[in-house]
């Protein structure tokens, strides 16, 4: 059974293993997104993260779906937090179960590649000096706003 969710709570990575554990895989591989403190040279407090809801739970089902038919993957979780996150919070948690390491690694790789490209979630960074922008606007300096 997958697991795939766009939550408020905090990611609990040690639920998300119990789902992908399984006694015939041999492997389990696990990538966690956090909220660092800086992006681009720049301070930052935090991030907020949106999405199209139903959009982003239907693309990450396909994600997962193509994951197991890739990679032989037994098992996927793709995790992704909206809200306000503050620093080293987790923000996107994808986790596979498979026969052997490679598949494993391989798979978790695309899994957030694909999250990151193809999933409809914005995210916005908050400052340190208390302006906000959204990532990947190209008037960033002037579309920034106070918090």
């Amino acid at each position: 059974m997958d697991v795939v969710k766009i939550q408020t709570e905090p990611i609990q990575v040690d639920m998300a293993l119990k789902t992908i554990s399984d006694a015939s895989c041999g492997a389990q591989a696990i990538f966690l997104g956090t909220v660092r403190d800086s992006f681009e040279g720049r301070p930052s407090r935090g991030l907020l993260y949106e999405a199209y809801h139903a959009l982003a739970e239907k693309e990450m089902r396909r994600i997962a779906h193509e994951l197991r038919a890739e990679f032989s993957v037994r098992h996927v979780a793709l995790i992704h937090r909206v809200g306000e996150l503050g620093l080293e919070e987790v923000a996107v948690l994808v986790a596979v179960s498979a026969g052997h390491r490679d598949a494993a690694f391989a798979a978790c790789q695309a899994g957030i590649d694909r999250i990151k490209t193809r999933v409809p979630i914005w995210k916005k960074e908050r400052w340190a000096d208390g302006h906000s922008s959204w990532h990947d606007d190209p008037q960033a300096s002037s579309s920034e706003t106070p918090l």
